[in-house]
């Protein structure tokens, strides 16, 4: 069986996470890894294969996973496309999915080739499992609640801000899908506290929560990966009341996102030409394996 050729787009969290689960699958090869500074300072765990600045340097790529910061994402994967490449990222801007969609769908269908977008746990698995536990309710209300843990997105976020060496986003949840964020930043020389909660305020990912900014010394000494969800929906089933559905999870945050990732990747060589959420893609697509054996498996 030929195996799938992806190329890891960014070497952060995530893109190192990534590694991991391509490493550990067993229909992938790693085709490359894509960073800004290519083959410079080549990580020891790098050794074995080709690191580029470009992914036109490297051969045969039939799907790039793009860890990528969130508002990188369209314009890596309109290039990526059009070259003739599957791409798969972990878009997180929930209000901006459906444009994101859109501005794609087009770009996939001219050339052939399909992109999963916003694949993490949320958006994302999640996104699945409330679309489950709406089917099983029609009628009734859906509560999502994040944490406590590290949102990597938010905190990706405040790192780009003017003024921010490093930074920390925390997720409280309050309960019925309402949360706080606490944010903790490492500040460059001159900066202002005042200034950076300012505009970090103001921003898209957290103008819609309670968000409190605070100045540390060192953020790498606050800093946890975990993370997790406890999703919720009380509602009816045809006509009979009170039906209630509730899933948890406790999560390294970056290692289950470059999971998901890994199996949209291997879902996109699956699909017809387009742009899919995952609500959109049967599960069964991103398992490794024969469709029928994994039928007699599930069932």
């Amino acid at each position: 069986m030929k195996k799938i050729r992806a190329a890891v787009v960014g070497y952060g969290n995530i893109g190192q996470y990534t590694l991991q689960a391509l490493e550990a699958a067993p229909d992938f090869e790693v085709a490359g890894i894509v960073r800004r500074q290519g083959a410079k300072e080549k990580p020891l765990e790098l050794e074995q294969y080709d690191v580029v600045s470009d992914i036109a340097e490297l051969h045969d790529v039939d799907v790039a996973i793009l860890a990528l910061p969130t508002r990188e994402c369209p314009t890596y994967a309109k290039r990526y496309l059009a070259m003739g490449i599957n791409t798969v990222d972990s878009f997180d801007i929930h209000s901006g999915i459906v444009n994101y969609r859109a501005e794609l769908m087009p770009v996939c269908k001219e050339h052939g080739r399909v992109s999963v977008i916003s694949a993490g746990w949320d958006p994302g698995s999640d996104s699945i499992v409330r679309m489950l536990m709406q089917s099983l309710a029609p009628k009734g209300l859906s509560y999502t609640n994040f944490g406590p843990g590290m949102s990597m997105g938010h905190s990706v976020c405040v790192r780009s801000k003017k003024g921010v060496k490093d930074a920390l986003s925390m997720t409280i949840p309050l309960g019925e899908g309402i949360h706080r964020r606490m944010v903790y930043v490492e500040l460059e020389d001159g900066a202002r506290l005042e200034d950076v909660a300012a505009e970090v305020k103001a921003d898209p990912y957290f103008s819609n929560d309670e968000t409190h900014v605070f100045a540390v010394k060192s953020v790498d000494e606050v800093r946890d990966m975990g993370h997790g969800v406890h999703l919720v929906r009380k509602g009816v089933s045809g006509k009979t009341q009170n039906q209630h559905f509730s899933f948890d999870m406790s999560i390294n945050n970056p290692a289950l996102t470059a999971q998901v990732l890994v199996n949209v990747a291997r879902a996109s060589m699956r699909l017809q030409p387009g742009c899919y959420t995952m609500v959109e893609i049967p599960v069964i697509d991103m398992l490794p394996g024969d469709r029928e054996e994994l039928v007699g498996q599930m069932v």
